[in-house]
């Protein structure tokens, strides 16, 4: 999966709501992140390991999370309910007035067979579209709640 996103939140508010691994994730994230299956597992500076899922998803992840480069946050899946792997990132730029252009990209590799049709639809289907309006939504917001 492939999409772009632009926000009104600026670069360094968009890396604080990825990187931020406290209790506030569940809040921030709170469209895109069920609380019930949300655990951090280990913490760095510049790296996290969480298990997270999407509310109502069948699927769950352990993904280890990077953002050493301050323009780019990574993660590798290396746990999952799918018995698969994957990885993603998120390429952070200046974008429009004070804002930021986000390009997101995100695989699954090695699923079960039987999880292999769900997440063909969710890579090729509208999930995209969908997640990309979740993504500037939930942004937006942070933005406009860390301004006051």
């Amino acid at each position: 999966m492939r999409f772009d996103v632009d926000t009104r939140a600026s670069p360094e508010q968009v890396r604080r709501a990825f990187t931020d691994f406290s209790e506030r994730r569940a809040q921030i994230w709170s469209r895109t992140l069920d609380p019930k299956k949300y655990e951090l597992r280990e913490q760095s500076d510049t790296w996290a390991v969480a298990r997270e899922s999407s509310p109502g998803s069948p699927f769950w992840v352990v993904a280890r999370y990077d953002w050493s480069d301050p323009a780019v946050i990574r993660w590798t899946v290396v746990e999952s309910s799918y018995g698969g792997g994957g990885d993603g990132l998120v390429r952070i730029t200046p974008g429009a007035d004070g804002g930021s252009r986000l390009h997101v990209e995100w695989t699954n590799t090695h699923a079960r067979v039987l999880q292999r049709p769900l997440l063909f639809l969710l890579h090729l289907g509208p999930m995209g579209w969908l997640m990309s309006r979740m993504y500037a939504t939930t942004l937006d917001r942070y933005a406009q709640e860390d301004r006051h």
